[in-house]
């Protein structure tokens, strides 16, 4: 059994920065893909970001420029460090990994609000 457990949510004003962490613990023999997606209120899960296990990263054109996804391999950690937020940012982030042999796990979700 695995888990994700997210961290590093909260209330921050906009231009303000966030920096969200995501712990995947258990019985891991590896991790390929590690994302995070957001839901804002009344509106459907979408893309962040995402890393592989070799660094690669991809991003929604939203967030370009602005965060910036990295992983601990070592750690089996993944963070999302957020600047420049807007209020449009305002979301339930939430993070994923795709756990070789186990398959694709979802984090409980972290709620991050930016006041305008």
């Amino acid at each position: 059994q695995v888990q994700l457990v997210e961290s590093g949510g909260g209330l921050v004003q906009a231009g303000g920065s966030l920096r969200l962490s995501c712990a995947a613990s258990g019985t891991i023999f590896s991790i390929n893909n590690m994302g995070w997606y957001r839901q804002p209120p009344g509106k459907q899960r979408d893309l962040v970001a995402t890393i592989n296990r070799g660094g690669s990263t991809n991003y929604a054109d939203s967030v370009k420029g602005r965060f910036t996804i990295s992983r601990d391999n070592a750690k089996n950690t993944v963070y999302l460090q957020m600047n420049s937020l807007k209020p449009e940012d305002t979301a339930v982030y939430y993070c994923a990994a795709a756990f070789l042999y186990i398959g694709d796990r979802w984090g409980q979700g972290t709620q991050v609000t930016v006041s305008s």
